[in-house]
């Protein structure tokens, strides 16, 4: 069976450090830590406001990445720009709002189609692939096959936060129809989100989905038993669901 990969978000380690003003934690040694412990690859988001990863991160994990490198952005020429310099292996579009504390939606690829369009153009001119990070929701799929992304990333977000086991089951179910929808067309499928220790096999056992980007439960659980051991467990997690 198919493995899939495991993404880790190493945002929160620096939401931790700028809470300081410091120079640590280092996200560059937790990328380090978290690599040789079994992460496929590392995800960051740069913010318009540069709240947890800065600039200056991003242009030494460029250089001191193994694996491979996400690059979390919203739809800006200013991100564009960062992109172009930085050049990760791929870059995720994703909405941005300054009063939110992290990405509540997926981008609405129906009202920023056109400019959207143009970004997918510009960064695969750059050799970066595409990501388009999307709610789970049919049509907005099919956009993203005809804006030619390389990849949509699915929100977990709606179903981590689900106040029932109805409307759990109704979006997992929204989930796998999207996976599989985006798979049969050509699309590759990651998905993230909320997701963690306890909830992620119910979506790690889809089997269209090729990735998952964890962030924030990793590095909360790396508070109580190290990085290492929080990517290693995780990575066990969604190993054993496609078993």
């Amino acid at each position: 069976m198919k493995k899939i990969r495991l993404g880790v978000n190493i945002d929160h380690v620096a939401t931790i450090r700028n809470a300081r003003n410091n120079l640590y934690p280092d996200p560059i040694y937790a990328a380090f830590i978290a690599e040789n412990s079994g992460a496929d690859g590392i995800t960051i988001h740069i913010r318009k406001d540069e709240r947890h990863i800065l600039k200056r991160d991003a242009k030494i994990l460029r250089k001191t990445i193994q694996t491979k490198m996400n690059l979390e952005m919203a739809n800006t020429k200013n991100m564009l720009k960062i992109a172009e310099l930085i050049h990760p292996d791929f870059c995720c579009i994703v909405p941005e709002n300054r009063k939110e504390i992290t990405t509540e939606r997926g981008i609405d690829l129906k009202e920023e189609r056109n400019s959207v369009k143009d970004s997918i153009l510009f960064l695969q001119k750059n050799n970066i692939k595409v990501s388009l990070f999307i709610d789970p929701d049919i049509n907005q799929v099919y956009i993203a096959k005809e804006l030619k992304a390389n990849c949509i990333e699915l929100h977990t977000g709606f179903y981590a936060n689900a106040k029932c086991e109805k409307q759990k089951t109704e979006e997992i179910k929204k989930i796998q129809n999207c996976a599989k929808i985006a798979k049969k067309i050509g699309l590759s499928v990651h998905a993230g989100h909320g997701l963690d220790y306890y909830n992620v096999q119910e979506i790690s056992s889809i089997l269209e989905i090729e990735e998952l980007n964890i962030g924030h439960s990793i590095i909360s659980r790396a508070f109580f038993v190290g990085i290492s051991k929080a990517v290693q467990e995780m990575k066990k997690l969604i190993e054993i669901s496609r078993k």
